[in-house]
């Protein structure tokens, strides 16, 4: 059987770039936080296309999650973002 270099390799993905991919980030619904995520992802992807960014606000209206969806160049794209988001005082949770 062959082997999958996937599971071998935790560096392969299964991601093709370039590739669409949605950023989610979880943040209280301060009226700045949607601009504050878009800031963050378009230091990494500085050509966000017209509607990349939805808002969702929580059931209390405490909380808001700002999905931002860029074209990925590769995984170490994604990594910066993500550890950027992750590291913000304000962001709750990065997925």
């Amino acid at each position: 059987m062959p082997s999958n270099p996937t599971a071998s390799n935790p560096e392969d993905s299964a991601l093709t770039f370039p590739c669409r991919f949605p950023i989610k980030a979880i943040g209280r619904a301060d009226a700045d936080f949607d601009a504050l995520i878009v800031g963050i992802v378009r230091r990494h992807a500085p050509d966000l296309t017209e509607g990349a960014v939805h808002t969702r606000s929580g059931s209390k209206g405490n909380y808001l999650a700002v999905t931002v969806t860029i074209e990925a160049d590769s995984r170490a794209q994604l990594d910066a973002i993500y550890q950027e988001l992750s590291h913000h005082p304000r962001v709750i949770m990065a997925l």
